[in-house]
């Protein structure tokens, strides 16, 4: 588990390497993908707010691995610059290589709610559950994706793609998901309490502020809340 958990939060990356292979429009399968991502933007909510306990999440195709540079200034490298006599053969075995990836991988690095056990396989069974058909539109152009047929087998491709988490940064507080959208919801609510009660007498605040407590019920998780994956007031 180690940098995959950081107290109730758990940072899930998985890598599956995507086909190397075309529609029948010639186009590549990587590409599909990237198309279906693309066409994701354009709904009300991406199919991700239906997943229980996610934070927050993101999916892109990784085409390859770059360098901005080639990074050199190794001591042998350095003393090989005042030998001229040295074969140019020596002198770029100095040079680190670039590696290049062999297919192109559908990247899916989320942040979810994982409780006391750190419970990946209820996060991802309900993954699933919620949102199967969505998960079939881009895993299916992936390789082993086709022995997935239910939420057990979906469970067990996941964790064969799965990477450690090593630079793990954990924006939540530890709370469920409905807690949060609770508090988020609360804090939006109150703010506009404030601004709409600015120049009352203490009095008509102190009504007004029973009503906002009990039309906002701050002990109901359920409702009123904050919509998952809303981002807009």
């Amino acid at each position: 588990m180690g940098g995959n958990v950081s107290g109730k939060a758990y940072a899930l990356t998985i890598l599956s390497p995507i086909k190397n292979a075309y529609t029948q429009e010639e186009i590549a399968y990587a590409d599909v993908i990237r198309d279906h991502l693309q066409n994701w933007n354009f709904e009300n909510n991406s199919p991700m707010a239906k997943v229980p306990q996610t934070y927050l999440c993101r999916f892109f195709v990784l085409d390859d691995v770059y360098t901005e540079s080639q990074p050199t200034g190794g001591a042998l490298d350095t003393f090989s610059d005042f030998l001229p006599a040295v074969p140019d053969s020596i002198r770029r075995n100095t040079v680190p290589k670039e590696d290049h990836l062999k297919n192109r991988y559908l990247v899916f690095s989320c942040n979810f709610h994982g409780g006391e056990n750190a419970d990946l396989d209820g996060y991802l069974r309900g993954m699933w559950n919620a949102i199967s058909d969505r998960v079939k539109e881009l895993w299916h152009y992936c390789y082993g994706f086709e022995k997935v047929k239910d939420a057990e087998t979906f469970i067990c491709y996941m964790k064969q793609c799965q990477m450690e988490a090593s630079l793990f940064f954990n924006g939540s507080n530890d709370e469920s998901l409905p807690e949060q959208l609770k508090a988020l919801y609360l804090k939006q609510e109150l703010a506009k309490f404030v601004i709409d009660n600015q120049g009352l007498d203490a009095s008509h605040i102190k009504v007004n502020l029973q009503a906002f407590m009990q039309r906002v019920a701050p002990t109901n998780l359920t409702a009123p809340t904050w919509a998952a994956g809303k981002y807009r007031i």
